[in-house]
């Protein structure tokens, strides 16, 4: 057949994949999500999860989600400004940007939709966008979608920003926005937005931040980097799939009339399925948690768990990445190691994941562990327990 050209071409690129070690695994979870979940017929200590405050399993974000499911049914079988608008969209637009502290916000059903969908209506040819090189894949996406010139500024090198601002300028742009991650998702560092701030009103820049690694628990609370940074930024995109219930969805916040804007041209909006009720409820269960006392608890314990974790695999000699996110890589360069160091951490009952190429650079292997508020000091050091011994018996310390 004229096709088999084509299938033995996906199966080569499948092998080599796999001969390189950066096959990336499916594990199946049979339970709810939590710090401990079940995975091939037993129970293992999950240190992979975006589940900051460990609000996915939680029995009120849960019920909230039912309820909502049970008032507005299984979703809307529509898009948005047909058919798809329901009472609860509204109110969980209306508790986001209260929230964060805007004007407005309008929903996706996923974050990587927010990023795709915030540059193409709002900048066109005559404007430039100021790019972070280690943004999220959603925003690379997104800036493509523009006709906007793109500049790329080396990772928080505030002296190259500068630069590829001054070029922007220079190059005659009506609108600059520079975009970056509120934190990196794969490294845990959290953009120097003060600094970003002063370059931006020197240069006449607009900004816009993804704080999904960061809205829920950084900030005053939990409001995100721009919040812990201590300055304002014009638009932020997040999600509601980590710290805020760990469902799925995606929000810009933002003015109103950009919001009104986005509603009419951004094509992640029009030609997708408004966000289901199941989804919403749970998300605003969570804003509520997370906004009060409670959510100030969560935050001082899921801080006080990264720098325990932190503590511990330093003193036992592993190469970690610094900071106080709690995304906490641990370095190990190769990838096939990374993978075989994952393996040899679920039979030890701890679940993490290898990462490599393309989700990180080459040569930067590593397995980035993610901290939540629902684990336990005895969680933490079981798993450093099981680091250790798998490091030990892989050569890496």
């Amino acid at each position: 057949m004229k096709t088999d050209g084509f299938h033995t071409r996906v199966s080569a690129e499948l092998a080599d994949i796999d001969a390189q070690g950066l096959t990336k695994p499916e594990r199946v979870i049979l339970s709810r999500q939590g710090p401990i979940i079940e995975v091939g017929g037993r129970e293992v200590l999950n240190f992979c999860a975006n589940n900051y405050l460990g609000l996915a399993g939680d029995e009120r974000v849960v019920a909230a989600g039912n309820n909502a499911a049970s008032a507005y049914g299984a979703g809307t079988a529509s898009v948005r400004f047909i058919c798809g608008t329901l009472g609860i969209h509204k109110t969980l637009e209306r508790a986001i940007a209260d929230y964060l502290g805007f004007e407005d916000a309008i929903l996706f059903a996923a974050a990587f939709d927010a990023n795709g969908g915030i540059f193409e209506p709002l900048f066109g040819a005559e404007d430039a966008i100021v790019s972070d090189s280690l943004n999220h894949a959603s925003i690379i996406d997104g800036v493509r979608l523009s006709k906007a010139k793109r500049y790329r500024f080396a990772t928080s090198d505030m002296a190259d920003l500068e630069a590829q601002l001054k070029q922007a300028r220079a190059d005659g742009a009506r609108d600059i926005v520079i975009a970056t991650d509120g934190a990196f998702s794969m490294d845990g560092y959290v953009a120097k937005l003060g600094e970003i701030r002063a370059l931006a009103d020197q240069y006449g820049a607009l900004i816009m931040v993804d704080d999904c690694h960061v809205t829920g628990f950084m900030g005053e609370k939990g409001r995100g980097s721009f919040s812990h940074c201590g300055v304002q930024v014009d638009f932020v995109t997040g999600t509601f799939g980590k710290a805020l219930g760990g469902a799925m969805g995606g929000f810009i916040c933002a003015t109103a009339p950009v919001v009104q804007l986005l509603k009419q041209r951004a094509r992640p909006y029009l030609f997708s399925n408004a966000l289901s009720p199941a989804v919403c409820g749970a998300s605003l269960e969570a804003i509520r948690i997370a906004q009060g006392e409670e959510g100030d608890e969560l935050r001082a314990r899921l801080f006080a768990n990264a720098a325990r974790f932190r503590g511990a695999m330093t003193e036992a000699g592993f190469d970690l990445l610094p900071g106080s996110h709690p995304i906490i890589p641990v370095m190990l360069g190769d990838a096939k190691l990374a993978q075989d160091f994952a393996a040899r951490m679920l039979e030890l009952g701890v679940y993490v994941i290898g990462f490599s190429f393309p989700v990180v650079p080459r040569g930067q292997a590593r397995i980035r562990t993610q901290m939540s508020a629902a684990h336990t000091f005895d969680h933490i050091d079981q798993a450093v327990a099981a680091f250790t011994q798998a490091g030990k018996e892989l050569g890496v310390i």
